[in-house]
């Protein structure tokens, strides 16, 4: 026997339901420091020593990161670099 429930709620009301923390005043305050840390950045060099103050896992963070983007960019111009 399959049972399906479909609930239609938002996020706030899922999180409530389910007894879990909100953490919106939280992530207000990460994306302001974040977007605070933007202003004045004047070079890529500056950026990448920006990105890496914010990343969780440090340098290994930053590197899995950027083969991502990597991955997605090879991906999005339809060059296939497979080694």
């Amino acid at each position: 026997m399959k049972v399906t429930v479909d609930v239609d709620c938002t996020p706030a009301e899922a999180r409530a339901f389910l007894g879990l923390p909100d953490v919106t005043p939280i992530h207000d305050k990460y994306i302001k420091t974040m977007l605070d840390g933007f202003d004045g950045i004047g070079s890529a060099e500056q950026m990448e020593t920006l990105f890496k103050s914010f990343s969780p896992m440090g340098d290994a963070g930053m590197r899995l990161f950027q083969q991502m983007m990597n991955m997605g960019l090879a991906g999005m111009s339809g060059s296939s670099d497979k080694k």
